[in-house]
Formats: C-alpha cells, structure tokens, sequence
C-alpha cells in the first residue's frame, strides 16, 4: 500500500483541508498508516496533480485562506482498483521486540520502563478509539450499526485498531510480569 491509498480512503467522508486530514490521520487512520503531516500535504499535492483528488480554495476572513480536497471519479477508480489487488502480508517490525529479544543479557528495570510506557500509550490508544466508535456509531448499537450505517469501514478499520492495541496492551502486562518473576526468582539464589 501507498500513502496515497490511505489519504484517498480518509477523503471519502467528504472534503478536507491538509490540517483536517493530519487529524483525521492521528485519530483513526494512525491504526494503520502512519504520516507526518508534512507527508500528508506533499501527497495531497502529487494526488491533485494526479487527477486522483481536486482541490478548491475556502475564502476566510480571520485565517489564511485554505483549500479543501475530495476524491475524483479517478480517484475511486484508484482505490477500487487497490482494493481489487492482492494485499500483501503484514510483518512486525518494532524496536521495542528487540529490546525484549536482548532482555537476557540488558537492564530488566530499562526494559519494564518501555514496557510500561508502550502499555500506557496502547490504553491511551484503546480509550480514543472507543471514543471514536461511539461517536461514528451516534445512537445505535454496534450490530445495528454494522448492519444500517452508511460507511462502516472506518468503524471496521477501528475495530482492528482497538483489538491491535489490547493485544500490545496484554503482551507488555505479561512480558512485565514473566520480567520481574524472574528477576525475583534470580535474586533469590
């Protein structure tokens, strides 16, 4: 997958500026695809040269004037031909699996820290997601929502996000604990 991809599936809910679309990208996107915002105007630009998004320019009074994007016909044909392909697999690639992959031979107390704080950032993760859910959900319930809702797959994508993060969550717990059981065990020789 391509940033472009991502930006043209975050564009489907309607126009957005570059800052509408950073946010949009830290809240719900972020589960998946990660860009700096600086990324995100860049493609924005290439995509409009592209034909794949249009752009028009908002007059404002007391700000800047900015300019707001939406996908073109082109642009979904994009995305339908991307959704056609095969996906490639995913693979983990994390510095923090390598820190705990060295936990026999390092600092067990630095390691538990980075623990903690990637357990802390995964709930934090977990809370807005949940908030992002219900709020994409309005009233109704998940099933009725998943059944009725007009676009559910940025609620399916988050779905994903929460489940990604309480794994991560749940794995620092246990990591944490086999850590200091058996720096406990080991003093006690």
């Amino acid at each position: 997958m391509a940033l472009r991809h991502a930006v043209l599936a975050a564009l489907l809910d309607g126009e957005l500026s570059g800052y509408q679309l950073a946010k949009a990208f830290d809240v719900g996107v972020a589960n998946f695809w990660y860009a700096q915002p600086q990324q995100l105007y860049s493609e924005l630009t290439r995509l409009e040269k592209e034909g794949l998004v249009a752009g028009r320019e908002v007059v404002q009074k007391t700000r800047p004037n900015k300019r707001l994007f939406h996908v073109t016909d082109a642009g979904l044909a994009e995305l339908e031909a991307f959704t056609a392909a095969s996906a490639k697999p995913t693979f983990i690639r994390d510095d923090l699996l390598v820190q705990v992959q060295a936990a026999d031979r390092v600092d067990t107390d630095a390691l538990i820290a980075r623990l903690t704080e990637r357990a802390h950032v995964a709930q934090a993760k977990i809370d807005l997601f949940g908030s992002l859910l219900h709020r994409l959900r309005d009233n109704l319930t998940e099933d009725e929502f998943l059944r009725h809702g007009d676009r559910i797959g940025p609620y399916l994508t988050c779905l994903r996000g929460v489940a990604f993060e309480q794994e991560n969550r749940d794995w620092c717990a246990r990591t944490i604990t086999v850590l200091e059981e058996r720096r406990q065990l080991h003093a006690g020789l």
